[in-house]
C-alpha cells in the first residue's frame, strides 16, 4: 500500500512538472495563486495548509516558492539566439578550461530546451478528464489515512518525510536547469590555446633513443613471427608428407590387420603366462627346497662329524695324562659316527687310487658324499619336480611357450614396420615377457654342479642371440633396444637366481662348486655386461652375497686344533692326523676364497683370505708344527695360490703389508733349519720369499748367512 502511493505521488509531480513547462508564457507570472482546478500552487494557501505542519516543511515550501521565477519572453529569446549559434559552429573544440562541457553536450542541452517543444497552438488538446491536482491526491490520501486509526500516524510521518525528499529533489532540478541556462551563453566564444604550458625540452638525441628502442622492439615482434611462420610451414611440410604416405598406401587394410593379430597374440600370450606363472613359482620352490635340504644336510653332518671327532681326541689326550689302562669309553652314537666317517675316507682313498691321483692331501677332497637310501630319496624327489616341469605347458601351442617362436613373431613386426617397433618400446617389454618362459628352463639348472648344461648352451640364450644378430642388421640404429634384450635377462632372471644358490646353497668349501660357480659369473659379469648401468645393481647385490658366505664359511667351518708337540711329532697318531685334515681343509677354502680373483676387489680377497684365513688360522697352526719339510711344502702352498698379479710391480722390495707375519714365520723358519740337517730347504724358503716380493729380507737373510750362492735368485727377478 505504501509502495502504491509513493508511485502515485511521484507521478503527480512530474505532472506538475510538464504543466508548468507548458503553460503560456502571457500566463506565467511571479504570483502563482490559481483556483486548484488549473492546476497550480497557491502560495498563501499553502502557507495556510502547512500550518499544521513542521517547522521544516513550512520552510522548505517557502523556498520552493522562491526559486520558481519564470524568467521573461525577451531572455529565453535571447538564450534561443545563442543555441543557435551553438549549433551552427558545432565542429570546433572548446579550449576553455573553465567549462568541460563538449558540443555534444550543448546539443543536448539544445535538444531538451523548452522552447525546443511545440507551441500553445500546436499542443495536443486533452480529451479526457484533468488528471487530479497534486493537493487533490495528497487530499485524499490523507482522508484514507486518517480512517486507518491504526496505521495513521506511523503513515503520516513517512508521507511527510517523503514530501520533503521530493521537494529537495525538485528543487535540485530546477537549479540545475537555472545553471546550464545562465552559461549557455558561454558555449559561443572559442577556446583559445593557453601559451603559459610547457612542454619538457627534445632533443636529437632524445628522438633518436626513442626511435632505436621502437626498432628494436618491431624487430623482436617480427623475429618472434619469423620463427612461428616457419614453425607452421614445417608442420604443413610434414602434414603434407603424412597425407602423401598415407595416400599412397594402398595395403592399410592388410597393416590394419597385422597390427590387430598382433595385440590378440600379445594378450593370448599375457594370459597365458599368468595362468602357468603359478605352476612355475611352485614347482621352483620345490626344486629350492630339495637342493636346500641336502645342501643343509652335508653341512650338518659335517660339523656334527667334526664335533664328535674333537670331542674323541680330547678324551684320549686326558686318558695319556691320566696314564690309566683300559679301554676309552665311547657311547655308541660317536663309535656309529667315527665309523662312517672312517669308511668314506676309505672309498674316497680306493676312488683316488683306481684313477691315480697319488698326490693327495688328506682334508682336501669334499665329503659331500651320500649313502645309498638317501641318494635314492633325492633322486626321486628330483624326478617327480622334473615330471611336473614338462607338464606346466604340455597343453599350450608353440607359439604361447616356445621362445623361438615368440621372438619370431616380434621379428616380423621389425621388419615390416620398424618404426612402430621401435616407437613400442618392445625390446624393453621382451625381457619381461620372456622370464616366466626363462625361468621353466632354468629349473633343472643347478651351477654348482661342475658338468651342469652352461648358459650359452640352453635354447633360450641361443634364441635371443639370434634374435639380436638379425636386429643388428635390420636396424640401423646405433642405440637399438634389442642389443640390450640379452643384458636385460641376465641381470633379471639369471643374476637373482644366481645369488639364490649363493646365500643358500653353495658350500665354499667344496671345491668343484666354486669353481664352477666361478665359470658362470664370470660369464656373466664379464662377457654379458654390456650395459653397466643396468646390470650394476643385481651384480653388486650378487657380489655382496658372494662375500657374506665365505666370511660366514671362514667362521663356522674353519677349526684347527693345537696339541701339543708330542702328541703330533707322531705323523700316524690320531692328533696329528686330525691336524693335517684341518690344516688342508682351511687351506683349500684359503685357495678356493682367492679363485675369485679379477671378480671380486682384491681388497675384500686380501681381508678374506690374508687377514681372516691366514694371518689368524694358518699361520698359528704353523708356528705350531715341526720345522721341516712339510712346513717348507705348506709355505709352497700358499705362496701358490697367491694371485701373481699382487706382485707383478717390478720395482716392490717390499711385499704387501697382510704378508708380514707369513714372511716373518719363512724367516724364523729358515733360521731354524739352517742350523739343522734341513739345510737345503733354506733355498726353497729364499725363494718364496722372492716370489711375494719380500726382497729387502730375502738380501739381509743371505748376507747374515753368508750364502752367496743364492744371490743370483735374487738377481734374476
Amino acid at each position: 500500500m505504501v509502495l502504491l502511493r509513493i508511485l502515485i505521488i511521484d507521478s503527480n509531480i512530474l505532472s506538475l512538472f510538464v504543466t508548468l513547462k507548458n503553460i503560456p508564457l502571457e500566463c506565467r507570472t511571479v504570483d502563482l495563486s490559481t483556483d486548484e482546478e488549473d492546476g497550480t500552487y497557491d502560495a498563501s494557501e499553502t502557507k495556510d495548509d502547512q500550518s499544521s505542519s513542521s517547522d521544516s516543511s513550512s520552510s522548505l515550501e517557502e523556498e520552493f516558492s522562491s526559486i520558481v521565477n519564470i524568467p521573461d519572453a525577451a531572455f529565453i529569446q535571447a538564450a534561443r539566439r545563442k543555441r543557435e549559434l551553438a549549433r551552427a559552429q558545432e565542429d570546433y573544440i572548446s579550449l576553455d578550461v573553465k567549462h568541460i562541457s563538449t558540443i555534444a553536450d550543448t546539443k543536448k542541452d539544445s535538444d531538451e530546451d523548452p522552447e525546443s517543444e511545440p507551441d500553445d497552438h500546436e499542443r495536443r488538446i486533452p480529451f479526457t478528464l484533468k488528471p487530479q491536482t497534486l493537493r487533490q491526491r495528497m487530499a485524499e490520501e490523507t482522508t484514507t489515512g486518517n480512517e486507518e486509526t491504526s496505521e495513521g500516524s506511523q503513515e503520516d510521518e513517512n508521507q511527510d518525510i517523503w514530501e520533503q525528499q521530493q521537494m529537495r529533489k525538485a528543487v535540485k532540478i530546477i537549479k540545475g536547469r537555472n545553471v546550464d541556462l545562465s552559461h549557455s551563453s558561454e558555449f559561443q566564444t572559442v577556446k583559445k590555446f593557453d601559451t603559459s604550458i610547457s612542454f619538457p625540452p627534445v632533443n636529437l638525441e632524445i628522438i633518436k633513443k626513442q626511435l632505436n628502442s621502437r626498432l628494436t622492439l618491431l624487430q623482436d615482434t617480427h623475429r618472434s613471427h619469423q620463427r612461428e611462420y616457419e614453425k607452421y610451414v614445417e608442420d604443413v611440410k610434414s602434414s603434407k608428407n603424412a597425407i602423401q604416405n598415407l595416400e599412397n598406401s594402398s595395403n592399410q587394410a592388410l597393416n590394419f590387420k597385422f597390427y590387430k593379430s598382433m595385440k590378440i597374440y600379445v594378450d593370448n600370450l599375457i594370459d597365458c603366462l599368468n595362468e602357468k606363472i603359478i605352476n612355475i613359482q611352485e614347482i621352483e620352490s620345490s626344486m629350492h627346497a630339495l637342493l636346500l635340504k641336502q645342501a643343509m644336510t652335508f653341512m650338518k653332518r659335517r660339523q656334527d662329524e667334526l664335533k664328535h671327532e674333537s670331542t674323541y681326541l680330547q678324551q684320549l689326550s686326558r686318558k695319556a695324562e691320566t696314564s690309566t689302562n683300559g679301554s676309552l669309553a665311547i657311547d655308541e652314537k660317536t663309535q656309529w659316527i667315527l665309523e662312517e666317517i672312517e669308511s668314506r675316507r676309505a672309498q674316497r682313498r680306493q676312488a683316488r687310487a683306481l684313477s691315480g691321483n697319488c698326490d693327495h692331501q688328506e682334508g682336501t677332497s669334499s665329503d659331500d658324499e651320500l649313502s645309498s637310501a638317501d641318494m635314492a630319496d633325492f633322486q626321486k624327489s628330483q624326478g617327480d619336480i622334473l615330471q611336473d616341469h614338462k607338464k606346466i605347458f604340455e597343453d599350450v601351442h608353440d607359439d604361447f611357450c616356445n621362445i623361438q617362436n615368440i621372438l619370431l613373431k616380434f621379428q616380423q613386426w621389425r621388419e615390416k614396420f620398424p618404426d612402430s617397433y621401435y616407437e613400442a618400446f618392445i625390446g624393453l617389454c621382451i625381457p619381461k615377457l620372456l622370464n616366466p618362459l626363462i625361468r621353466v628352463q632354468l629349473i633343472d639348472w643347478n651351477p654348482l654342479k661342475f658338468d651342469s648344461i652352461g648358459l650359452k648352451q640352453m635354447p633360450w640364450f641361443t634364441s635371443i642371440e639370434k634374435f639380436i644378430d638379425n636386429s643388428m642388421e635390420d636396424s640401423k640404429k646405433e642405440d637399438s633396444s634389442d642389443k640390450k634384450i640379452l643384458s636385460s635377462v641376465i641381470n633379471k632372471t639369471i643374476i637373482p637366481r644366481l645369488t639364490d644358490f649363493v646365500e643358500f646353497i653353495w658350500d665354499p668349501l667344496s671345491t668343484s662348486q666354486t669353481t664352477s660357480l666361478i665359470a658362470h659369473c664370470r660369464m656373466i659379469l664379464e662377457e654379458h655386461s654390456t650395459c653397466e648401468n643396468e646390470v650394476s645393481k643385481g651384480k653388486q647385490d650378487l657380489l655382496k652375497s658372494i662375500v657374506s658366505r665365505m666370511k660366514k664359511a671362514i667362521e663356522d667351518d674353519v677349526y684347527i686344533p693345537l696339541y701339543p708337540k708330542s702328541a703330533v711329532e707322531n705323523k700316524t697318531s690320531p692328533h696329528s692326523k686330525f691336524q693335517e685334515r684341518q690344516f688342508w681343509s682351511a687351506l683349500k677354502l684359503f685357495r678356493n676364497i682367492l679363485f675369485w680373483n679379477g671378480l671380486l676387489p682384491d681388497d675384500t680377497l686380501k681381508e678374506l683370505g690374508l687377514g681372516k684365513l691366514l694371518n689368524r688360522y694358518l699361520i698359528i697352526a704353523l708356528l705350531n708344527a715341526v720345522p721341516g719339510p712339510d712346513i717348507v711344502k705348506k709355505c709352497n702352498q700358499i705362496a701358490a695360490y697367491l694371485p701373481e698379479k699382487w706382485f707383478e710391480n717390478s720395482a716392490m722390495r717390499t711385499s704387501i703389508s697382510q704378508l708380514e707375519n707369513f714372511i716373518q714365520f719363512l724367516l724364523q723358519s729358515a733360521h731354524k733349519l739352517s742350523r739343522s740337517e734341513f739345510r737345503d730347504e733354506v733355498k726353497e724358503i729364499i725363494l718364496i720369499l722372492v716370489k711375494i716380493r719380500a726382497l729387502n729380507q730375502a738380501e739381509s737373510f743371505i748376507e747374515e748367512y753368508h750364502l752367496d750362492h743364492l744371490k743370483p735368485v735374487i738377481n734374476q727377478v
